[in-house]
């Protein structure tokens, strides 16, 4: 299938950044739904400011780009009816996705294919009720979804290997790499791999091994530097095999195996103290400071993707 016309069922953060994603491949027409008025252009040029101002996208290529673009309050619409690829991004509610999906079956093309952009929610478990379940995927993009190059597609029990590699190829094209999740398990590929290290790190914390801001330096000062370069299995082949089994035999029984959130985290989710959204988490944080550090993470994901 060559996707032409793609429809994105959410104008939240993560919808608008997948439509300006899609909006890269040459002609492709993007409708972006949402029930609420949202102007869904504007938001992109703001997200886009610090591409412009580094001469990484043009202003006349942004502009094209978002002519592809249209907003629409109405999920039975022309847009959905054409659509050769379905992107659905509302929010992380396993019966509100079902329920978008159920209606869009009514609404497209046999042969449209159905993607749930989930963090950790079963794509397998979203489109049980589907009549054509083989071509259903999963497509986690992370945030920022404009500037993050992954994807992981999600083959779920039923999906067929042709919408799997319409999907990948798609993602290609819209200048993504993605990653192909074999197996629907709980986490997907990253997710997995990040929350181990999260629950270490916050194991440490707890214990009193050191405090958070020491935990998060002996990361960014250290293999955290070197992953984008070396990646852990990569690293594994390179200090050897054997290294890293005699380092496994001695040092995995003393790592955290907890199977339920850490009580430290626990105690700070039932003290409210959520981080960004309340001003204290493991850290104390000012409206100023949480400014600059969403800044300073697009700045640093910029250099690091474009050298810019």
């Amino acid at each position: 299938m060559n996707v032409k016309n793609v429809l994105v069922c959410g104008a939240g953060m993560m919808g608008k950044n997948i439509a300006l994603v899609c909006s890269s491949v040459r002609d492709c027409q993007i409708a972006i739904q949402d029930i609420r008025p949202v102007d869904v252009l504007a938001d992109i040029r703001i997200n886009c400011k610090e591409l412009l101002e580094k001469g990484i996208l043009s202003s006349d290529a942004l502009e094209e780009r978002l002519s592809r673009i249209h907003f629409v309050r109405d999920l039975d619409c022309d847009a959905a009816a054409r659509a050769d690829l379905v992107v659905e991004c509302v929010f992380e509610d396993m019966e509100l996705k079902r329920r978008t999906f159920a209606a869009l079956e009514s609404i497209c093309r046999k042969d449209a294919i159905f993607c749930t952009n989930t963090s950790a929610m079963s794509p397998t478990e979203i489109g049980r009720d589907l009549r054509h379940r083989e071509r259903f995927v999963g497509t986690h993009f992370w945030n920022p979804a404009h500037l993050i190059p992954l994807v992981e597609v999600v083959k779920t029990d039923a999906a067929s290997d042709e919408t799997v590699d319409v999907v990948m190829e798609f993602l290609r094209c819209a200048g993504k790499s993605p990653a192909l999740c074999k197996k629907d398990v709980p986490g997907f590929i990253g997710n997995r791999m990040q929350h181990a290290l999260w629950r270490e790190a916050i194991s440490l914390v707890e214990h009193g091994v050191a405090d958070a801001e020491t935990v998060d330096d002996a990361i960014k000062n250290s293999f955290g530097l070197r992953l984008p370069q070396l990646p852990p299995l990569m690293n594994a082949d390179l200090g050897g095999i054997d290294l890293t089994w005699r380092i496994h035999t001695y040092l995995l029984k003393y790592l955290e195996d907890s199977h339920e959130p850490s009580p430290c985290l626990s105690k700070l989710y039932n003290e409210k103290k959520l981080g960004f959204k309340s001003g204290e988490g493991f850290y104390r944080w000012t409206p100023e400071e949480i400014k600059r550090t969403n800044e300073d993470l697009n700045s640093y994901l910029i250099r690091m993707i474009y050298g810019k």
